[in-house]
Formats: C-alpha cells, structure tokens, sequence
C-alpha cells in the first residue's frame, strides 16, 4: 500500500457574482497545484460564487455552468477537485462541495452547521444538513449530465474511500484526511485563534487537516485573510500567507499516511471509542491513488514550520492596505482623496494607504502580472513600471489640509510634513469663504447671527457652527475628488473619498453627520484610537516617518472651535466626557460582552474600583448610554469600513440594533442607582463596624497615654506637644478626638473659615535646633486598592505636628476627601521623628464648602511663639476659583515652607471634585 500522498490547498482572491474570473482563478490555482505533482486540490468555501445573491436562481444556474467549464478542462485532469458552489436539492438551498474526477462527480456534500455569529448570515441563505451519515441521489441538470454520463450523484454525509486512503473521514470511524474549505474573515489578533484551532484538533486525535481560505475584499466590508494551510498530528507543515496582493496562492504538503496510523494507534483510549463506533458513515470507493509506488523513497514528507503571528500594528498596516488595493482596482476609479488633519486617524489613514503602495510596488518586483496589469490600468499608462512607493502614492494619492480660522498653525504644518514623507500629492485649502457664504444666506432667510459659545452663544449655535464647517469640508472633499485628476493631466476616473473616523468616535457618536466621516471608504472605521497610535509608533519606527512624532505628541482635537490666544480651546476627550481608552472598554462590554447599562455598570465597579467610587462609575456608564442612544442613528449612514474589532458599531451587517432609543434608560438607570445606594450602605456599615473596633481599642491604651503625656517632653528647656495619633493610616472617620490646649478655642468658631480673623491659637514653644524629617508615604495596610510606593518630602525646619480635633470634621464630603486623597497620592502619611502622624487627619479638619461641590483647603501652620490664622486671607476665594473653573479633580499640592529663623513650615493642601 502506498503512504505518501501529496495534496494542496490554496487562497483564492474571489469577487461576487464574477463568474469569469471566480473560474479563471480556480483554474490557475489546479495547474499550480498539478504543477507541485499534487493529487487532491481543494479551495474556499463558495469559490464559484459568493454573497447576498442566493435567493437568486441565476446564481444556482451560472455555478453549474461554470462547474461545466471546470469538468471538461484539459487542467482538471488526474487529479481529485472539491469545489465550493451552492446546490438546490430537493427545493432546498445547501452550502455545498462538490468533488470529482475525470468528468465524474464523486460526491456533492452539504455543509452540516451554519455560521450565524459576527458578519455571518449563512442561515439567511442555506440550510444545514440534518441527516447524519445519510445519502440521497441528487439528479444532475442536463447540462452535467452530458458531460459526466450520470444522471444522479451520492449527496449527503458521506465519505471518499480511494486506495491508499480506506479510512478517509470522520474522526473515529477512519478520519486520515480533513478537508475545511472556508471563508474565514480578518480581525485584529484573531490569525492565532483559528491557526491554534487547526492545530489542536489534529493534536488530539491525529490525522491531515486542509484548510482552504478566501484572501481578499469580494465586495464588501470584511476582508478575507487567508491563512490557508495543512497541518499533520498538531504541527502545521504548509502555509499560505496571511496578507497579500497575490490573487492564487496554493500551499502544497506531501504526508505520510503511516505517520497519522502510528499517531493515532499510540493513543489507547481513541482505540477503544473507535472499535465501538456504529453505525460507519457512508463510503463511496474510488478507483484513484493519491501516492506513487515508484516515487515512495525519493519524496520526502513536508516537515513542521513555525508560523509567525503578525503583531495588531502589522495587521493594521497590511490588511487595510490589501482591502484599499482591492476597492481601487475594482472600482476603475484613479486613486483616493483624503482631507488630511494632521491628527491620529487621518495620518493613520495617510500611512495605510503608503503601505498599499509599498506592497504594490513589491508584488510587481517580484513578478505579479496581475498587479502590474491592475497598476498600469489605474494610472492610464501601459507602460508604466512602479519602482518607487513615494512616486506611486504621489500618482495615486491627493492630500487636501482643509483648514479655517479655527486651526492651528501646528496641525497645518504636521499635515505638510507627513505628506512629503510618503510622497502624496498635497494641497493647503481655506474653508472660511464657503462658511461664510452658507452663514450669510443663514442670516439673510432669518435675521439672526449664530456665535460661539466664547463670543457669548448658546450651546445650539456653537454646535451648529461647528457642524457646518465639518459638512462643508465633505462638499469639498468630493468636488475635488471628481476634478483632481482632470486637473492633473488625467482626464478620465476619478478619486475614491476615504473617511478617517475610528471605531471609538462611531461608537460614541462624536462625529458629524454628512462630514468627512461620510465618504466613499474608510480604512479605519472598525480600529480603535489606542490600537491606532500603536500602528503610527510602530510605522515611525519600522519606516522612519519623523512627522509622526509631533503627531502622536498632539492632543487629539476637532478644532471646530475658536483659539484662545492663537491655542487650541477644544479637545476631543473633553468635548466627550470620557476617554479614548474608556470607551475601548464601554465598546467591548457592549458587543462581546453583550452588556446593557445595568450588567456593565455591575463589572465595572470591580475593573475601576481602584480609581472610581460606584457612584462615579455610575455616571460613567450613563453618561455612556446617554451618547450612544442619542447619537445611534449616525450608524445608518456610516460609510463602509474596514472591518477589524469584534465592537464594530457598524449597523449595515455587524450590529443589527435599533437608531431611535429611549435616550433616559429610566429603568436600566433606576436600577444601577439602587446597586449604587445598596454598595454606599454595605460601605457605611463596614466602618461603622471598624470605628467602634478601634475606638475600643484606643479607650484601653487611653490610661497608659495619659500617664506619659503628663510629663511634657524637655529639650533644651522647651516644651513640645505630642500628637496624640499614635497610629498609621488611621480611618478619618475612625479618628479620636485629640486632647487639645491652645487651639480648643477654634472648636466654636469651625464655620467661620477664613472671614474669622479672631482665630489666633497659639503654639507652645519649641526648640528650633533639632532637626527633624516629614516623610510621606503611601501605606498598602491603609489603601483598600492595595497600592503601595513612597515620597521622600526631604528635610525640614524644627517643629511638632499637631492635629484638629476630630469633631471639626463635617460629615458631608469626609468619604469624598479621603477617596480624593487615595486617588491622588494612595493614603498621605506623615512621619515625624519615631513618631508617626496621620497627615490625613489633619485634611479631614478640612473647611468644606459650597454643598453643590466638595471644595476643601486646608491650612496648618506650626511655628515658634506665633499667634497663627488657620486660613490666611491670602487664600481666600479658592472656593469661587475652583467653581469658575470647573475642576473636575484638583492638583495635590504639598508646599514645605521653612523658615529657618522662625522654625516654620507650612502645609497647603487644597483641591477641588465634582
């Protein structure tokens, strides 16, 4: 019995309803696999025709034709084909294979299970076979059956059993072979996934696995990225690339049959299931060899290879490049025109399309016909040869920086450099004249004068004069497109509008409708901005663009609104209340996760525990929804994208949900609410619990404390006070009251803040010669978020610490200060001498004001002799300072004053929350 069999697999670049160039590709791939000496070809799913027209009989009708075409052709030969057609049997439309040989149809086998997740609707069209290890006769069109000689074929769950191969199919009845034909699309990170699937499932029973995959955008907004390959008992042995201009590619192994019958026999326990397996499947006995006798000794078996993942930076520069190069070439138009920025996303967009000139001009060095062909067409020279990315983009690609009153000098000038670093043909434009004259037909119809909201105008007319100068760079953006070329010297096609709005902006809405997000494609629309900043780092440094850096150092901006001294006023996370970052999330939980607000907010309490109490998750996670519902509409009109993220908010295919929505969410909101009170009075409880643990054990070492605090400390003859904090990391709202001398008068004046000029408590003396040290530390035992690090504050003047009384504290905003001050600096301690003295006791003293804000300032003052005001007039108004300004979480400031003379130091801590 022969063992070794050599068998191919192949990447095919198909287009819907191309039946010409479906069959032509097919083709060339069987004679490169003859040519290889293979003996079994097999391709991607629906090879012969694909997409939304199954319904259709024509389309039934046309892959029989080209069936025909492929049983007849002097190529198809002595040598087993299976390819991908649907089949109408018996008035059901099935996912088929069909495999024959020499004219003959072997067997034509339905597909089994349907893929309706993601960008899959496979049960829209077809129907799964439901009858295991059951065949029916099929009867052929006449059209076949001139040419084969039958008039019925096996169909059904059956199995090929050649002669060197009597165990094909089906795991434990004989499984030696697996063919998967697919039509697998690309994601970012996704190419380890399925590669690890392939191999693991030959790992664990042994056995050949054929992978066959489609390459390529058929028409749509995925894009198939290949990855065919062979795989033999858990080792990959050939493969296909992942991303490429190459219409064909056929990756060819050759195996030893004996090698998967050892594999498996070495595995008892797959013995014994397999002799108890009944009933067998169906078999259908061909009379063809896979392997050679006379060749058995001098063709070795393909050995394992290592497959190298692409990291999501290198996938953003391949497979959008790839997806752009087959739009332009399919689509007859003569390049794309981008309104360049200066920013992230459209740099990201300038890049992705250099790298498709890079790929292009490396498939044509290498000797790929078609793309030299495709290139010639598209520039309209037909003896053109590209030999230079920049000279190529230049021809291909027109940059237009759309600028206004409202854009900086900054964001122009990184726009120019980027483009004369990838070579674009590129122009510096003003939008102002067109604003105007669409504002003065505006003001002509109703008398009115829209402002901005900084020369004094409601938020509706700053909103509206922003939208109109995005909508009118759209209006240009295509004029310009139409014309460019026409201009240039090249009078027919035109340029194809690329968008530049990622997928974080989609989801949340923050675009304009009908702007330059509205366009012909869009490269980046399914790629989140953190996962874009990696792709421009990563092509800075792998192709040297210098431009990049300013522009990932810029604050990503619309500038849509008026400067302030020549300054950008207006930032993108701003403008949105929430971070890139956060919305990467808020996107995920929403799609994989499939989240509504109530379970989102359930998970993110634990994600963001450590920086965000559950009441400010709370209102992250509405204000999120809030956004999304009011803006879900702008997903209708999103301009096709590149698909890439698995929380793609794109409604056309990959996210069926409504655009009108409840924009309240009263009761999802009702309901995080009450989550929020139920955590606030678990939390309460919790250190009601603790405060009386530990205020019993500070009333049995209050004896012991007395004792020594009544013999004050002598050093040099002066007296020093001791803090009675003996204690780190105290709860502020665990802290005794401290026993105190000259400040207990300050006790009936705590509301008078800094308008009570008559508090002047006084401090013993102190011996201004000894040297002592404030350290500041973060303690983990005291943070519930378990952070730890440490701040060495340096040397300081002679002085003791002393701390407020703990009833100065007010009750509305402690829990507040001290979520504050774990934010900021983990849990202030402070040390002094052998002594440690809780610095945070002394912020809890804090004056807080204004109940519409926590706004607190603390002051304390230790000194020689020296009548003291708590709040200085100097600091006076922080309170209408904090509020003007709209802090949403104040600076910690430390200041250490020292006065050598007078032993003074000063700690000023003062900040501001929402």
């Amino acid at each position: 019995m022969g063992r070794k069999a050599t068998l191919a697999t192949c990447a095919l670049n198909q287009w819907a309803l191309d039946f010409d160039g479906n069959l032509n590709r097919i083709l060339i791939s069987i004679e490169d696999a003859k040519r290889m000496e293979a003996k079994y070809r097999t391709g991607p799913e629906l090879e012969i025709s694909c997409e939304d027209h199954f319904y259709e009989s024509d389309t039934c009708l046309h892959s029989w034709e080209v069936l025909s075409r492929l049983l007849v052709h002097p190529v198809c030969q002595d040598m087993v084909i299976d390819v991908g057609m649907p089949i109408m049997h018996k008035n059901v439309v099935y996912n088929c294979r069909v495999v024959f040989l020499n004219k003959k149809i072997l067997l034509i086998r339905p597909k089994k299970a349907m893929c309706d997740d993601g960008n899959y609707r496979e049960s829209r069209w077809f129907t799964a076979w439901r009858k295991d290890r059951i065949v029916e006769d099929h009867y052929l069109p006449r059209m076949i059956s001139a040419i084969t000689g039958q008039d019925s074929v096996p169909f059904g769950d059956g199995v090929l059993s050649l002669r060197d191969t009597s165990h094909i199919n089906q795991g434990l009845d004989g499984v030696e072979i697996f063919v998967n034909s697919s039509g697998s699309y690309s994601e970012l990170r996704k190419a380890y996934y399925h590669v690890e699937l392939i191999k693991s499932a030959t790992a664990r029973s042994g056995g050949c696995y054929l992978f066959a995959n489609l390459r390529g955008c058929d028409g749509q907004r995925i894009y198939f990225n290949s990855c065919s390959c062979v795989a033999v008992n858990g080792h990959i042995v050939s493969k296909t690339k992942q991303y490429d201009l190459e219409e064909v590619e056929v990756a060819v192994a050759t195996i030893d049959l004996e090698d998967i019958r050892a594999y498996r026999n070495a595995v008892r326990s797959r013995s014994r299931l397999a002799a108890e397996l009944t009933p067998s499947f169906p078999r259908i006995r061909v009379d063809f060899a896979l392997s050679s006798r006379d060749e058995e000794i001098s063709v070795p078996p393909s050995l394992p290879l290592e497959w190298d993942y692409y990291s999501a930076e290198e996938e953003i520069s391949l497979g959008p490049a790839c997806w752009l190069w087959d739009y332009l070439r399919r689509s007859s138009q003569g390049g794309f025109f981008l309104p360049l920025s200066g920013g992230v996303d459209s740099s990201s967009v300038a890049c992705i399309v250099a790298s498709m000139c890079r790929l292009v001009v490396e498939a044509v060095g290498r000797g790929d016909e078609q793309a030299l062909l495709d290139i010639r067409r598209i520039v309209g020279d037909n003896n053109y040869l590209p030999s230079d990315a920049k000279e190529l983009c230049n021809r291909l690609f027109v940059t237009c920086y759309m600028g206004s009153e409202n854009s900086s000098a900054e964001t122009k000038a990184r726009a120019k450099a980027l483009a004369g670093e990838i070579g674009s043909y590129h122009m510096d434009i003003s939008i102002d004249l067109a604003v105007a004259a669409l504002l003065r037909v505006f003001t002509m119809a109703t008398n009115a004068q829209p402002r901005f909201k900084a020369f004094g105008g409601s938020p509706r007319e700053n909103l509206a004069l922003q939208n109109v100068q995005a909508r009118v760079r759209m209006v240009i953006s295509y004029l310009f497109a139409q014309l460019m070329l026409w201009v240039r010297g090249r009078p027919s096609g035109g340029l194809l509008v690329l968008s530049s709005a990622n997928v974080d902006e989609a989801l949340r809405g923050y675009m304009t409708k009908y702007d330059c997000s509205s366009a012909d494609l869009n490269p980046i629309g399914s790629i989140s901005k953190s996962d874009l900043k990696k792709f421009l780092l990563y092509t800075l440094r792998t192709h040297g663009l210098k431009s990049l850096e300013s522009i990932l150092n810029a604050p990503p901006t619309a500038e849509l609104e008026p400067l302030q001294n020549g300054q950008l006023a207006q930032t993108d996370e701003v403008d949105m209340g929430m971070t890139y970052d956060e919305l990467s999330v808020f996107g995920r939980l929403r799609k994989q996760s499939a989240c509504g607000p109530f379970s989102m907010f359930c998970k993110l309490i634990h994600t963001w525990g450590d920086r965000c109490s559950p009441s400010e998750v709370a209102e992250k996670v509405k204000h999120f929804f809030r956004c999304y519902a009011i803006n879900r509409h702008k997903m209708t009109t999103l301009t096709p994208a590149y698909h890439a993220e698995t929380y793609s908010p794109d409604d056309n295919r990959f996210d069926h949900r409504p655009f009108l929505y409840n924009v309240r969410w009263s009761w999802q909101f009702r309901a995080i609410d009450h989550q929020v009170d139920a955590l606030r009075q678990s939390r309460q409880m919790e250190k009601k619990v603790t405060m009386e643990k530990r205020t019993n054990k500070m009333t049995e070492k209050q004896p012991a404390e007395e004792g020594s605090s009544s013999q004050p400390q002598n050093d040099g003859g002066n007296v020093g006070q001791r803090s009675d904090v003996d204690r780190i990391g105290m709860e502020q709202s665990d802290l005794p009251e401290t026993r105190l001398t000259s400040l207990e008068s300050f006790e009936n004046s705590s509301d008078s803040g800094a308008d009570s000029p008559n508090v002047q408590p006084v401090l013993p003396e102190i011996d201004k010669g000894v040297e002592k040290k404030i350290l500041f530390n973060f303690d983990p035992h005291e943070n519930e978020d378990g952070r730890n690090g440490s701040v060495d504050a340096g040397s300081v003047g002679t002085f003791p610490m002393q701390v407020l009384p703990s009833r100065f504290m007010m009750s509305n905003g402690t829990a507040e200060l001290r979520r504050l001050l774990k934010n900021t600096c983990g849990g202030v301690q402070a040390g002094l001498s052998e002594k440690r003295v809780s610095l945070e006791a002394v912020l809890c003293n804090a004056c807080l004001l204004n109940g519409g804000w926590v706004h607190f300032f603390a002051s304390v003052l230790f000194g020689l002799g020296f009548g003291v005001e708590l709040f200085p007039p100097a600091f006076r108004g922080l309170d209408s300072m904090c509020s003007s300004n709209g802090v949403q979480l104040g600076k910690l400031w430390v200041q250490l004053l020292v006065g050598k003379s007078l032993g003074l130091a000063k700690v000023v801590i003062f900040g501001s929350l929402a």
